[in-house]
């Protein structure tokens, strides 16, 4: 796997763990199909929770939600939306989330946007 692939597996991973603490249930990582991915797809309180992970090493090129552009957001829609009609989960209740990680030396500070778009 490359560094980067890695990096970013590193930042999912400690996305999950965030989740999972604020009592999140995670459903699927990774999900794909034709119209896109969609790195977290987690639950609470009966909702359906999409979530974009970024992780980053410098803030040199913005904050790391600010790469979750609105081409970004309209691919998210859309394999959201697949996701629910290949589940049957047509009248379930859902939002869009960011994670942000930023990693500073040997830490990291983790940002969750709840409901961001």
């Amino acid at each position: 796997m490359h560094a980067r692939a890695t990096f970013g597996q590193w930042g999912e991973d400690e996305a999950c763990r965030h989740l999972e603490s604020h009592d999140y249930k995670i459903i699927c990582r990774n999900y794909r199909c034709r119209m896109g991915e969609i790195d977290i797809i987690a639950s609470k309180n009966a909702e359906i929770v999409f979530v974009e992970v970024k992780t980053r090493k410098t803030l040199k090129f913005g904050i790391p939600a600010e790469a979750v552009t609105k081409a970004k957001q309209t691919k998210i829609h859309a394999t959201a939306l697949h996701y629910l009609q290949d589940n049957h989960q047509y009248f379930k209740k859902f939002s869009f989330d960011v994670i942000e990680i930023v990693v500073e030396g040997d830490k990291f500070r983790l940002n969750h946007i709840p409901n961001c778009f």
